[in-house]
């Protein structure tokens, strides 16, 4: 059994794909941590309903990722892409919660995990977008 490595184009595009989510989540997790101390001063309330600090939150990650992807010089198609992306995984476990199927801690970790698995399948549906850009 012969194995061959992969060409050195082909890993360097890797390498940038993996990069740009690294600088993306990097970029979401910033987000949160210096937006989120703004937010409790403008509207303190917003903590209190789990809907709306779950939509703070998401904005403040999206505004984040928003900062890399601009300085790739990405569309503003393909910023709103990933932005929609992001919210609907999101939304897609509010549904339980609403039911009463499923606590807050529920909604915050899978809202994540699928967040960040739809960031990774739009990525992978759209290379040229992500793997080549600089």
């Amino acid at each position: 059994m012969t194995t061959t490595a992969p060409s050195p184009a082909r890993t360097r595009t890797a390498l940038r794909f993996a990069l740009h989510y690294g600088e993306m989540a990097i970029g979401m997790a910033l987000g949160m941590v210096l937006l989120g101390p703004l937010w409790r001063l403008v509207w303190p309330a917003s903590a209190e309903v789990f809907e709306i600090h779950l939509a703070v939150m998401a904005t403040n990650m999206v505004i984040g990722m928003l900062v890399p992807m601009l300085l790739r010089r990405h569309s503003w198609r393909s910023i709103g892409e990933m932005s929609a992306a992001m919210y609907a995984a999101f939304l897609v476990v509010l549904g339980p919660y609403w039911l009463g199927l499923a606590g807050a801690g529920f909604v915050l970790v899978w809202g994540h995990v699928l967040m960040f698995g739809a960031m990774f399948v739009l990525m992978l549906v759209r290379p040229h977008d992500h793997g080549s850009r600089r």
